[in-house]
């Protein structure tokens, strides 16, 4: 169910259980900055969560509220793991879901990197 992306940040989400590590997650990349693991529904061959460190609900709160460095150290992790993966000559897609219209359904802030096959129009 998608929720309100201006609510307070809610301790007990997945994202927030997954980065106290009480859920485990199949990890592909961590930094100061950020976790990024497989989901575990794909949409792609190649599809990947990236999460900040931090208790932002989402991308609006982030840009808001989160101090610079997390800021830059996310959107680079965002760009390491892509290159990882080796998707930057092929292409891929980044998708951030805010709030009920955007369908966000977790609220902590995470963008999903899909690649590894071409992806076809950006909404269906």
């Amino acid at each position: 169910m998608p929720i309100d992306a201006r609510l307070p940040y809610d301790e007990a989400n997945i994202f927030a259980k997954i980065l106290r590590g009480e859920i485990p997650c199949k990890k592909v990349y961590e930094d100061d900055f950020a976790l990024a693991f497989h989901d575990i529904a794909p949409k792609a061959p190649i599809h990947v969560l990236v999460v900040p460190k931090g208790p932002y609900v989402s991308w609006d709160d982030f840009s808001a509220n989160a101090p610079d460095a997390l800021i830059a150290g996310f959107i680079r992790a965002v760009g390491t793991v892509a290159r990882q993966f080796d998707l930057v000559e092929p292409g891929y897609r980044l998708l951030a879901n805010i709030g009920h219209d955007g369908g966000q359904e977790v609220p902590h802030l995470h963008v999903h990197l899909f690649g590894g096959a071409p992806l076809g129009p950006m909404l269906a």
